[in-house]
C-alpha cells in the first residue's frame, strides 16, 4: 500500500511537471506570434534612449514612452527598421545578421535571424505576401549594388547576389540607391553617384539614373539618364520617397537638398514613370524648389486622387547640416500632381531631418509633428474637408517621434 501511494504521488508530480513544461512551451510559441496592434511608433527620448510603442488608435489621448514603450538596445535596433504585419525586421551591422523581432509587453524579442554579410540596405520592397526584396550596397566602399530576396516567414534566403550596375568612376566614389519598382518581369532601380569631398562631406552627380533589369534573373537591360534633377528617392527604410497611384503611374521625388544629395543648386522635383513604361516621362516634371515653396523637400506620401503630402525645409531657419535635425523648420504641403497646385498645411514647424511620419488610411492622414513650441503630436488631416485636428500626444521623455508605421 505504501509503495502504491508513493507511485501515485510520483505519477501526479510527473503529470504536473509535464503540464507545466507543456504550457511553458505553448507560451513560448504564442509569444512569437505577430503583434495584433494596429500601429507602431518609434521614439527618441530626451536622454538619448529609444522606444518602440504599439497602439490601436492615433486619434486621441496621451502616451509616455517610458511608461508604455519597449526600451531598445541601440546595438540591436535603429530607426531604419522594416515594419510589416506585426513584426520588425532589421539588419544588425555588428553581427552581419538580418533579424526579425516582435514586442512582448515592454520587451523586444528576437524571433529569427539569418546571416547577411557585406550588405548595407538602401531599399526594401514587399513583393508578394512574405517575400521581401532588399537592394543595397557592399559595406566596404558602397560601390557594388547587391540584392537579396528573403522569405520573411521562414527567414530564409530565396536568392541574392551582385547587380551589374556600373561602379562609380572618375571623381565619383560611391552609389546611392533611391528606389526599386517591380513591373511584372522588369525591375526598375533609381540611383545616383556620389563624390566624397571630405571625411563627412560628399556631393552627388548632376544626373539621375534609372536602370531596367530582367526579373528575377537580375540582368541589366538598359539605363535611362535624366539631368532635370539628381538623387532620385532615398533610403526608404527611413523615409518614403515614391508610390504608385490608382492608375499604375509611379511617382518619385528627387532629393538634391543638403540632407541627401547635397547638390542644392539643383531643384527638388517629382518625376513620373507612366504605367507600362520603363523610364521617366520626359514631359512631366513637378519643380518643387521653383514653386511657391522655394525650398528643398524630403519625403512624399500619397493621399489618393492625385494628391500627396510633401515635407519641405525652410532654408531661412537653419544654419547648416549641423542643426538641420534639431531646429524646427519643416513645413507640410498638400500638392496636386496633375494640376501642380500647392497648399500649405496649418501645422506647427516640425523638426527631424528624415522621418517616416505620415500614415494614410482612407480619408485621413495621420501626421507626426515634433514641435519645439507646441509638443509632439499626431495631427489628423481630413483629406476631403481639408481640416486638421490634434490626435494622440507623445509626452513624457519624448524628444522626437522618429517614425510611425502601420503594424497591421
Amino acid at each position: 500500500m505504501h509503495h502504491t501511494a508513493k507511485t501515485a504521488a510520483l505519477l501526479l508530480c510527473s503529470l504536473i511537471l509535464c503540464c507545466f513544461f507543456s504550457s511553458c512551451h505553448q507560451q513560448e510559441k504564442e509569444d512569437l506570434n505577430p503583434s495584433k496592434k494596429k500601429y507602431s511608433i518609434y521614439i527618441l527620448a530626451k536622454d538619448g534612449k529609444e522606444y518602440l510603442l504599439e497602439i490601436d488608435s492615433l486619434s486621441s489621448g496621451t502616451i509616455k514612452p517610458e511608461d508604455r514603450g519597449a526600451l531598445l538596445n541601440g546595438e540591436v535596433m535603429d530607426r531604419d527598421v522594416i515594419v510589416h504585419e506585426g513584426y520588425y525586421y532589421h539588419l544588425s551591422r555588428k553581427k552581419a545578421s538580418f533579424e526579425k523581432y516582435k514586442i512582448n509587453g515592454k520587451q523586444l524579442i528576437l524571433v529569427a535571424a539569418m546571416q547577411l554579410k557585406d550588405f548595407s540596405i538602401e531599399n526594401c520592397k514587399w513583393i508578394a505576401g512574405d517575400t521581401l526584396l532588399l537592394t543595397g550596397l557592399n559595406k566596404a566602399d558602397y560601390t557594388q549594388v547587391k540584392y537579396l530576396k528573403v522569405n520573411a516567414a521562414a527567414m530564409t534566403r530565396i536568392s541574392g547576389g551582385d547587380i551589374n550596375i556600373p561602379h562609380p568612376s572618375g571623381k565619383f566614389t560611391s552609389i546611392s540607391i533611391g528606389f526599386t519598382e517591380l513591373r511584372k518581369d522588369k525591375l526598375l532601380i533609381g540611383y545616383s553617384y556620389n563624390q566624397q569631398l571630405g571625411a563627412s562631406n560628399y556631393s552627388t552627380s548632376d544626373t539621375s539614373y534609372v536602370s531596367v533589369l530582367q526579373y528575377p534573373e537580375m540582368t541589366l537591360l538598359k539605363t535611362d539618364k535624366d539631368t532635370r534633377s539628381t538623387s532620385p528617392g532615398g533610403i526608404n527604410t527611413i523615409q518614403s520617397y515614391a508610390f504608385n497611384d490608382e492608375k499604375g503611374d509611379y511617382y518619385f521625388m528627387s532629393c538634391p537638398g543638403i540632407a541627401l544629395g547635397n547638390r542644392p543648386e539643383l531643384p527638388t522635383g517629382i518625376f513620373r514613370i507612366n504605367k507600362g513604361d520603363q523610364a521617366p516621362d520626359k514631359s512631366y516634371f513637378f519643380n518643387i524648389s521653383g514653386s511657391v515653396i522655394q525650398n528643398h523637400a524630403y519625403g512624399i506620401w500619397y493621399l489618393g486622387n492625385h494628391k500627396a503630402i510633401i515635407r519641405s525645409e525652410r532654408k531661412d531657419l537653419f544654419k547648416g547640416l549641423s542643426d538641420h535635425y534639431s531646429t524646427a523648420h519643416f513645413e507640410f504641403y498638400v500638392i496636386d500632381l496633375l494640376k501642380k497646385d500647392i497648399k500649405k498645411l496649418a501645422l506647427p514647424l516640425d523638426k527631424g531631418t528624415r522621418r517616416e511620419c505620415i500614415i494614410v488610411e482612407g480619408n485621413l492622414a495621420y501626421i507626426a509633428v515634433n514641435s519645439t513650441l507646441h509638443g509632439n503630436y499626431i495631427w489628423i488631416y481630413n483629406i476631403t474637408t481639408g481640416t486638421l485636428r490634434k490626435g494622440l500626444q507623445l509626452a513624457g521623455d519624448t524628444d522626437f517621434i522618429m517614425r510611425t508605421d502601420k503594424l497591421n
